[in-house]
C-alpha cells in the first residue's frame, strides 16, 4: 500500500516541482507571486526546488526501500508522510487554505494516510535494529 501511495505522491510533486522550477513566477501554473508575501521567497523557485527533491524524489526512494522489502521501508513511508503533512501545514501557514482545486484537502488526506500505513506497517514489523558485530567477527 505504501509503495502506490509513494508513487502517487512522487508523479505529483514531481510535476508540479518541475513546473514551479521552470516557470518560477507563475507564468505555467497562475500562481501570483503575491501569495508567497510573508514568506521567505521571492519567486517559486525555491519551493518547487524543495517540492521536486523532498515530495518527489524523497518518495521515490521510500517506494524503492519498500519494493525491495527493505527493513528502513516503513520507517521511510513515515518520513513521507510527516514530510507531506509539514509541507501542507507550512503552505497553509504561508499562503493560507484553498479548496479551488482542493489540493490541499487532497494532499493533506494523502498525508495522513501515508503515515497511519507507516505507522501500522512499524506496528507489525518493529523498527529495525543495528545489529553489532561481535570481535570475533571482525
Amino acid at each position: 500500500a505504501s509503495l502506490v501511495l509513494e508513487v502517487v505522491l512522487s508523479i505529483g510533486a514531481l510535476g508540479g516541482g518541475l513546473v514551479l522550477i521552470v516557470a518560477p513566477r507563475g507564468e505555467i501554473m497562475p500562481l501570483p507571486l503575491s501569495a508567497l508575501a510573508g514568506s521567505p521567497f521571492e519567486t517559486y523557485l525555491g519551493p518547487g526546488l524543495m517540492l521536486f527533491t523532498v515530495l518527489g524524489l524523497g518518495p521515490l526512494i521510500a517506494a524503492r526501500l519498500a519494493w525491495i522489502r527493505h527493513p528502513l521501508a516503513p520507517v521511510g513511508a513515515l518520513i513521507v508522510g510527516a514530510a507531506l503533512l509539514s509541507w501542507i501545514a507550512v503552505e497553509i501557514a504561508i499562503i493560507g487554505y484553498s479548496n479551488e482545486p482542493p489540493l490541499q484537502a487532497i494532499y493533506l488526506l494523502l498525508g495522513t494516510v501515508i503515515t497511519a500505513v507507516a505507522l501500522g506497517w512499524l506496528a507489525d514489523v518493529g523498527l529495525p535494529t543495528v545489529r553489532r558485530r561481535d570481535a570475533r567477527e571482525a
